[in-house]
């Protein structure tokens, strides 16, 4: 077969190593892009055939089901002569190492570097995505960097000595089966794998996956179905049930949810969701209010106001959630980290780099009280 390629050469400011270690869509150096098929697609898991060589995917909360030569909603999966293929298998659009307070993880390895992989598709429309040239096109729209395979990410990761992979930038379990190869060959290699998710896997493929991941983050985008329906095209109830697997799977747990004005901003719906967090998650899991920016199809709407921000921080504490941050505002106090007993700041952070750390084997270093999180 002969491959369409496009060598990209964009080359980055001074301090990137722009030799390898930067090779993807997001700060893009000596990048080589498919778009074609240069190796065969891997048939998907779970899903079921169903009559007339249509199928019924199984992956997250839409089941949806697919004819034949049909795609299902997340444009990954593809129902090729009756049997359900993934699209993006071994096939990123994005690779990027970024530090891992971006994702964010406040909690989990502080000031490591994470290489970020992401793919085309998402199982949601959020009418106002930050990263939707990847999460609202397909794979064949956007092309893919060719030698990625699972065991190419790995040893990338092996040879650069980043601690952590991340699959992030898009929804990374409608590339489940990539995501699944790579975490189970990373665990061999002492490789941590996180990943960034909206939450709305079902809950066999992820209860699967959660023995090989070591973190996950998760968009708590809202808290009513209202909400979840007319911006998102998508449901609450499957995102919070996907929160209490990972949390009773013992796998490190962080919130976010990006405040939205008019939309998603009530005090009261903001201490409803920060209750069930505590309630149902224990108070100790991290949550990030991100300020929204006008992006994607929700231009009309400004920025959020930083008071909002603070106002949502305050409700969540009093409710008595114990880590709580302001994001998406550079400089803000509350980006740091501060310690539940004493109140001193245990991480300080400037955006996402980490100034200071103040603590002793994962306890402040003032008082001693133990810091939940992953430190070594």
């Amino acid at each position: 077969m002969v491959l369409l390629v496009v060598v990209l050469a964009l080359w980055a400011g001074s301090g990137m190593d722009s030799g390898h270690r930067f090779d993807g869509f997001l700060g893009v150096a000596k990048a080589t892009w498919v778009w074609e098929v240069d190796f065969p697609w891997k048939e998907a898991m779970f899903y079921e055939t169903l009559a007339d060589d249509a199928v019924q995917c199984q992956l997250c909360f839409r089941n949806c089901v697919i004819p034949a030569g049909e795609v299902g909603f997340c444009r990954n999966r593809e129902n090729i002569d009756g049997r359900l293929y993934t699209l993006v298998y071994g096939r990123p659009s994005a690779l990027h190492v970024d530090p891992v307070e971006k994702e964010p993880l406040h909690h989990f390895l502080p000031g490591s570097d994470i290489y970020c992989i992401g793919t085309a598709g998402c199982n949601f429309r959020c009418s106002f995505c930050h990263n939707w040239t990847l999460s609202q096109r397909s794979v064949y729209e956007l092309g893919y960097r060719a030698g990625s395979e699972p065991r190419d990410i790995v040893r990338r990761a092996v040879e650069w000595g980043v601690p952590s992979i991340s699959f992030t930038y898009n929804e990374p379990t409608t590339a489940y089966e990539f995501l699944y190869d790579v975490a189970v060959l990373a665990q061999e290699k002492g490789i941590r794998v996180i990943f960034h998710t909206n939450g709305g896997i079902n809950p066999e493929p992820l209860q699967k996956l959660l023995p090989y991941v070591d973190a996950v983050t998760v968009d708590l985008k809202g808290f009513s179905d209202d909400y979840y329906r007319r911006l998102l095209q998508a449901e609450l109830e499957p995102v919070l049930q996907t929160l209490q697997i990972i949390y009773e799977a013992g796998v490190w747990l962080e919130i976010v949810n990006l405040v939205v004005p008019g939309e998603n901003d009530d005090p009261q719906e903001i201490a409803a969701m920060a209750r069930w967090i505590v309630e149902n998650l224990g108070p100790e899991v991290p949550l990030h209010f991100s300020r929204f920016f006008p992006n994607y199809r929700l231009t009309h709407i400004s920025p959020t106001p930083i008071p909002t921000l603070e106002q949502a921080w305050a409700v969540a504490r009093e409710a008595g959630m114990k880590y709580v941050s302001v994001g998406n505002v550079p400089g803000h106090p509350h980006n740091s980290t501060f310690c539940p007993d004493c109140g001193s700041v245990v991480i300080e952070r400037m955006h996402f780099a980490v100034q200071h750390v103040h603590l002793d084997d994962g306890a402040c270093s003032q008082c001693g009280y133990e810091i939940a999180g992953v430190w070594q």
